[in-house]
């Protein structure tokens, strides 16, 4: 009897989605795996632990079903700055007129509210911006004392109680991360979660503080939505494990002219640091109410597969919305579309950085050329920690990237990786065992047929992260 094909997708480029009330139980979950979502996003601004912890048993018993390794990223909260309430629950502000945020805690009316982040008032300045509700309203500081701010209202507009506050000029003196935040992440760890999206990171000192508490346990997805992050883009980059750009809050700090440019700009950077980078916010949005996305969405997701974006979001859409199952599986249409057309492919190989000045690099680059020069179908990347699969895939090679790893932890962050197909392997032990090893799964996973060849890379000696030093072809079989 030949052996079982298993799962595999037809794309390169992954597809998270955000678990909530639409797609709670095994059944919707389930469909949405095999529609296409490569990995499932924990959203810890809703839901209890319970909720979480249920979920994540029903992601870990997909996967022993599907014999696939599935990614969950934890996604923390980080500071939510909001003003107090008002006497009637809600105010009309008007442009032009003045407005005051102040430390008292008295329901507020038209002419005052309270703000309960001291740190808002002692960072801001005279002519500093303040946005309202999403950037709704805008307002700007006239006059300021140590408990209160005298604004002017820039931009008009309904109020009511515990809107938000972004203020994008300044790096405010908060951490990112909040007492609530480090009870997730310490939950989070404990259940095994494989990545850890940090919000609110101004600084690259506000990532270094959740790397230590995660300590290796999960690899640290960054969250880009504060102007100030961009401003430490390389720096935060070094730190981060994963970026993703989370374009709702950017949009609203960030003019909307600037949100595309800042978006290439970090994708860019990434692929550059060999760091998987996620697009994330209002992909297909429309689909929380409609069964099929506009074609403004539709160019969205291709711009992102365009610009080399490792993976693509869905949050409301599946997570509240009516359609989770279409919203999955059109995404996985338009992505499979987008790499299937030559002037992907030939972008792509445009925008592909140059190696590094290492042994890993180069044979990294090495892999993608003797693959395309002898047309082989996969290239097989032998990694421990995952490093070796991550230079392979930097390289965007047009044969698949199947990762064998000993490390179940390992297979599931790459998960998250464009172009990577992860096994769970036991380690080897010398190049011909890697070889053969090689051979018989680009055979059984449904890569190749027996016959075709395939690239092997690994790093000798076994089982030493960053030690890749090896290429060699071989024929499936």
């Amino acid at each position: 009897m030949p052996p079982r094909v298993k799962l595999r997708r037809r794309r390169r480029t992954k597809i998270i989605a955000t678990l909530g009330p639409a797609s709670s139980t095994q059944e919707v979950m389930s469909r949405l795996f095999q529609a296409g979502a490569d990995v499932f996003r924990l959203n810890f601004s809703h839901g209890s632990h319970e909720d979480h912890a249920a979920r994540i048993a029903i992601i870990r018993e997909l996967e022993q079903q599907f014999d696939r390794p599935i990614g969950i990223l934890a996604d923390v909260q980080g500071p939510k700055l909001r003003v107090g309430r008002f006497g009637g629950g809600r105010v009309q502000l008007q442009t032009g007129q003045g407005f005051q945020l102040d430390l008292n805690p008295t329901p507020g009316d038209v002419t005052r509210v309270n703000l309960p982040h001291p740190e808002i008032i002692q960072a801001a300045a005279i002519g500093t911006t303040l946005l309202l509700d999403d950037g709704k309203l805008r307002l700007r500081v006239v006059r300021k004392r140590d408990d209160m701010l005298e604004t002017e209202v820039t931009v008009g507009g309904p109020l009511s109680d515990r809107k938000g506050v972004n203020v994008p000029d300044v790096v405010l003196p908060i951490p990112a991360l909040t007492a609530k935040d480090r009870e997730d992440i310490a939950f989070a760890l404990q259940h095994g979660v494989d990545f850890i999206g940090l919000s609110f990171v101004q600084r690259p000192e506000d990532v270094a503080e959740a790397r230590a508490i995660a300590a290796g346990r999960a690899w640290i997805m960054t969250k880009m939505e504060k102007p100030q992050a961009l401003e430490n883009l390389d720096e935060i980059l070094r730190l981060s494990d994963a970026v993703m750009v989370a374009r709702g809050d950017l949009g609203v700090e960030l003019p909307p002219e600037e949100v595309p440019l800042a978006q290439k700009r970090i994708v860019r950077a990434a692929r550059q640091a060999g760091k998987p980078v996620v697009v994330a916010t209002q992909m297909l949005e429309s689909m929380i109410t409609a069964p099929a996305p506009t074609r403004a969405e539709a160019s969205d997701v291709a711009t992102a597969v365009f610009d080399g974006a490792d993976a693509v979001m869905l949050s409301a859409e599946t997570a509240a919305g009516q359609f989770p199952y279409e919203a999955v599986n059109i995404m996985d249409r338009i992505v499979a579309r987008v790499e299937q057309d030559p002037g992907w492919r030939a972008i792509i190989e445009a925008s592909r950085p140059a190696p590094e000045n290492s042994t890993a690099d180069a044979i990294a680059a090495a892999a993608r050329q003797v693959a395309g020069t002898i047309g082989a179908v996969a290239i097989c990347a032998f990694t421990a920690s995952g490093s070796t699969a991550l230079r392979a895939a930097r390289e965007r090679p047009d044969a698949p990237v199947v990762s064998l790893t000993p490390s179940e932890a390992t297979a599931r962050r790459l998960a998250l990786v464009c172009g990577v197909h992860a096994v769970v392997s036991p380690q080897t032990h010398g190049m011909t065992e890697t070889v053969e090893r090689a051979s018989r799964i680009a055979l059984t996973e449904g890569f190749a047929a027996r016959g075709e060849e395939v690239v092997v890379i690994a790093g000798i000696p076994f089982g030493q992260p960053g030690t890749t030093n090896a290429l060699r072809v071989t024929q499936a079989g």
